[in-house]
């Protein structure tokens, strides 16, 4: 079933600038696959004043070649440096905004004010974007920072769909709103749990996502032989019984792959997907399927149909279920995870296209994860429709049939029943 998002059988009269798709690039293998699957820039960090730091990261060489293959295929590259910096974190912070503008980096991205004014002063032609983790959450804060020489703002997470559009009547400063990934049950990302309970500070790289962690909620009881119940440890009592979920601060993802027409017509100039901790298979999935709806909608808005297949698509590459949070209103208890999360499709990403020859149909396969013949397999790309088909024989490189691909970055080649292309992904369902 479809979704009729305009009327119909007119020719468009929408005005529409198509907004820039902003996607994670946790290591340079990351970064080609969301340029390749559609994005219009990415976003990474660096090896220090980012925070990510359990992500992979690039080194300034790495930033050197990302850079480059983001330009050859017109994406831009952003850095985040948006760590809350101590006194201690300067340290090399001027030297570090100077090589990023010789690299060729086309913005940072940047939380602490005093870090802005280091970025400007240290490099002032290299574009500020505002981090998401500055809370800005009104048209005037947008308008203060963009006569601090912002470029553009990166919305919180807390900002309803009506509240962007008063910003954009407001102002006319480039707007960047998330659109899909993990969500942080603090304010805007800003929280000290991790700080708390593992001396990780959050908000200079080091969080522990504590807040994903099992919880139960205990009552002190100050009479133990008054209280003739069970007790846990000296003079606590369970609030909760055996059976009961255990209490969590988890959110569930966000996801606006049907909001996209919303988000257009709002005016917001990027839209971001959020997941430098994610795998490969997330980020081509993700990518590949907003980049679909976004370009279906901007071609001709007034005749746009939303597809099933499109939010089907997006479900492969989800963690947790998903809401649409603060977009339309306060989250409720429906937007949290309570206890063990419902089980989703789940999906590996068994091997990679590295070649194809069309006389014999045969692809040159890099394996990622464990397949086997008879294994039902889905091969998706970003100039392909999905296609789903059995693997029925299996060779190495010598030739040598296989009955299973079980060798890490094994190289093999298998027959398919349609034409594929380098860097077509092969995935298979968890069973």
């Amino acid at each position: 079933m479809s979704t009729q998002i305009a009327t119909a059988g007119f020719p468009s009269k929408k005005q529409l600038k198509k907004p820039e798709l902003l996607a994670p690039a946790g290591n340079l293998e990351k970064l080609k696959f969301a340029v390749l699957y559609g994005a219009d820039a990415v976003y990474i960090g660096g090896q220090k004043f980012g925070l990510r730091s359990k992500a992979g990261n690039f080194s300034y060489d790495d930033m050197k070649e990302g850079v480059a293959f983001a330009h050859q295929h017109g994406a831009k590259v952003f850095v985040a440096a948006n760590i809350i910096a101590h006194n201690e974190d300067f340290d090399g912070m001027a030297e570090y905004f100077q090589t990023l503008y010789q690299l060729g980096i086309d913005a940072v991205i940047v939380a602490d004010p005093a870090i802005v004014e280091v970025c400007k002063q240290a490099a002032p032609k290299l574009e500020i974007h505002l981090s998401t983790q500055a809370s800005t959450t009104n048209w005037q804060a947008v308008q203060f920072w963009a006569e601090e020489g912002i470029a553009r703002v990166v919305l919180a997470r807390e900002v309803s769909m009506e509240e962007i559009r008063q910003i954009k009547a407001h102002t006319d400063v480039e707007i960047e709103a998330f659109i899909h990934g993990a969500m942080c049950i603090s304010y805007s990302g800003r929280c000290v749990l991790s700080n708390h309970m593992t001396n990780r500070d959050a908000n200079r790289g080091g969080c522990a996502q504590s807040c994903r962690w099992k919880y139960d909620l205990f009552e002190e009881v100050e009479d133990e032989e008054e209280a003739a119940l069970p007790i846990i440890g000296k003079k606590e009592l369970p609030l909760f019984s055996e059976n009961d979920d255990e209490f969590t601060m988890s959110s569930k993802d966000l996801c606006m792959i049907e909001s996209i027409p919303e988000m257009v017509d709002a005016g917001v100039e990027s839209l971001k997907i959020e997941g430098r901790m994610k795998t490969v298979h997330y980020v081509a999935t993700v990518v590949n399927t907003y980049r679909r709806v976004i370009d279906a909608y901007c071609e001709n808005p007034d005749e746009f149909v939303f597809k099933d297949e499109w939010r089907e698509e997006i479900l492969k590459a989800a963690n947790r279920p998903v809401t649409t949070a603060f977009f339309y209103g306060n989250p409720s208890e429906q937007d949290q995870i309570f206890g063990v999360p419902p089980k989703m499709a789940k999906y590996d990403f068994a091997g990679l296209v590295l070649e194809y020859d069309a006389a014999t149909q045969i692809a040159t396969i890099e394996q990622r994860n464990r397949f086997e013949v008879g294994a039902e397999v889905e091969f998706f790309g970003p100039k392909r429709d999905n296609f789903v088909q059995q693997v029925t024989e299996l060779w190495d490189e010598d030739g040598n049939q296989l009955t299973d691909a079980n060798k890490a970055m094994q190289i093999v080649k298998m027959r398919v029943c349609q034409p594929v292309c380098p860097y077509d992904i092969m995935r298979k369902e968890k069973k």
